[in-house]
């Protein structure tokens, strides 16, 4: 394992599937993303699980030297199977302060293929975002057009006049890794 000596320069905050969906493409996203985390020298930011897609892109950050920040409600420890060799691991009580630990820790965000949970952590940085309470980057990362109902949808959303065109502009659409890390590069800088 590589260890970076210098701090990190940005923390990204992944959400994801605590489960590996069925496409093997998610897995090998989540992984590669981790070990991209660490080239940049960036911070991942997660929901400290130790299983699916949260767990692969931990270990694979950890693995490639990156600083990982874990956060997890106590409820969840055992069903999620809390990572505890993270460089830090926090205990939260309940799901909303978790949220909002990972968030407040976080310069960027970046969205994993994942279920309800993901998606309930996109909808509240992308609602934020939209009142304008921070204008940190948000990337959904499509792995294999995992994201595309959910595109089609706030689409919908804005066609039908419950959004302004401004709502897309605060998404970022990455196909692959490269072109997440390329568009947190950018934003990041």
């Amino acid at each position: 394992m590589t260890q970076h000596t210098a701090p990190y320069t940005a923390s990204v905050c992944v959400y994801c599937g605590s489960r590996f969906g069925q496409d093997p493409a998610y897995d090998a996203a989540a992984r590669a993303l981790g070990a991209a985390l660490a080239d940049e020298n960036w911070r991942l930011v997660y929901g400290a699980g130790d299983v699916g897609l949260m767990g692969a892109v931990a270990e694979a950050a950890q693995g490639a030297g990156a600083a990982t920040f874990g956060v997890i409600p106590e409820h969840l420890l055992k069903w999620e199977v809390g990572k505890r060799d993270l460089t830090s691991f926090i205990v939260t009580e309940n799901m909303h302060e978790r949220k909002k630990v990972m968030y407040m820790n976080s310069d960027a965000i970046v969205v994993l293929p994942g279920g309800a949970g993901s998606l309930d952590e996109f909808f509240e940085v992308l609602t934020w975002r939209q009142l304008g309470l921070h204008e940190k980057p948000i990337l959904l990362l499509n792995v294999n057009g995992f994201w595309d109902p959910l595109v089609g949808l706030i689409d919908h959303v804005i066609a039908q006049g419950f959004a302004e065109d401004s709502l897309k502009g605060f998404i970022t659409v990455a196909d692959d890794v490269d072109q997440a890390v390329s568009a947190l590069r950018a934003a990041l800088s």
